[in-house]
């Protein structure tokens, strides 16, 4: 760990890490629509030109269809890329037998919920790739850093609780990485510690992916053999299964970001990493999940994201602390001084 130093803001003191090289990737898939910077969403339809493609204009009710994901989960998809939420939804049509987009949007707008052909949509566009392990510096830095700094803090709390929070988990490598990394400080920092990590995407099946805890050598890409050894049992067909003590750790479900009163209800979170989700979203949205996430988090706490995002020009509520290798998001106490 490099050595720790303070500098002084306009809004205080606080705490920082020298970096060290930066360098990461990105391991989202993220759908060509959406890769590059979002725009507003496109007020007037009619106005609106066709959006071009190979083999003619997009159909008007991609766009209501566009509209209608923008204002349900934030994701927003480029006007000039229009064309592959239109083969998404293709997809979808063939599956379930809808001849037109305009009898797909309006069965996209007859049911909502589970079970919903909305959902399914939603599962076809958000589809995610990631492995465990993916952000060593991250982890280090939790490691070594901020579980110690938690301890002295919590210390002489009656009840001895860190929670984590793995915001747009995909399918689940990284909170059980976080489970791992917890597992491998029980018997020295963390003994007599209740330590619970929350796993949440808006993927259905990436949910239930998370939730099996099976996955294939590709997942253990960036795994040393220890861990693999320790904590996953083989199942056969290069499948392995995590260990009952890493699964007990881990909550799994559905949360949309989008959903104020389902992101309300994570209040009391230590850390919250959401890596590579946001750049689903457009500003606005962003803005709004990001101060969600800090509303969420015990003060203190601290928020990481990707490699390749940051909070410019999104927050200035958090402090930016730099660890080796990384960065994250600092959440000061009001009464510290430092806010």
């Amino acid at each position: 760990m490099g050595a720790r130093q303070y500098q002084r803001s306009k809004s205080g003191i606080f705490p920082i890490w020298k970096a060290a090289d930066r360098n990461a990737r990105s391991d989202l898939v993220v759908p060509p629509w959406i890769r590059s910077s979002m725009s507003p969403l496109a007020q007037n339809e009619a106005t609106a030109s066709a959006a071009p493609r190979a083999s003619g204009p997009v159909d008007p009710a991609y766009r209501q269809i566009r509209d209608l994901i923008y204002n349900v989960s934030g994701i927003y998809q480029l006007e000039e890329k229009l064309y592959l939420l239109g083969e998404a939804c293709s997809r979808r049509m063939k599956e379930v037998g809808i001849a037109t987009p305009r009898d797909y949007w309006e069965t996209l707008t007859a049911v909502a919920g589970p079970g919903s052909e909305l959902r399914s949509l939603l599962n076809e566009i958000t589809i995610g790739e990631t492995c465990l392990f993916r952000s060593q510096p991250q982890l280090d830095a939790l490691r070594k850093v901020i579980v110690p700094e938690f301890l002295r803090q919590k210390g002489k709390q009656a009840t001895k609780k860190l929670r984590l929070w793995s915001a747009g988990c995909s399918t689940g490598e990284e909170a059980y990485t976080l489970a791992m990394s917890m597992l491998e400080e029980r018997e020295g920092l963390l003994k007599g510690w209740q330590v619970e990590i929350v796993a949440t995407d808006l993927n259905d099946h990436s949910v239930e992916t998370a939730q099996a805890g099976i996955y294939g050598d590709c997942a253990f890409r960036n795994t040393a053999d220890h861990f693999k050894r320790k904590y996953f049992v083989p199942i056969g067909e290069g499948k392995f299964r995590v260990r009952p003590e890493v699964r007990k750790l881990v909550t799994c479900g559905r949360l949309n970001l989008k959903d104020d009163s389902a992101i309300s209800a994570m209040a009391g979170v230590d850390v919250i990493f959401c890596c590579n989700v946001l750049i689903y979203f457009d500003g606005p949205s962003k803005s709004r999940v990001v101060e969600h996430f800090f509303d969420n988090l015990n003060f203190g706490g601290y928020f990481f994201l990707g490699p390749s995002e940051s909070l410019f020009r999104l927050s200035d509520r958090f402090h930016l602390v730099h660890f080796p290798g990384t960065v994250g998001y600092w959440k000061p106490a009001p009464t510290s001084g430092k806010a």
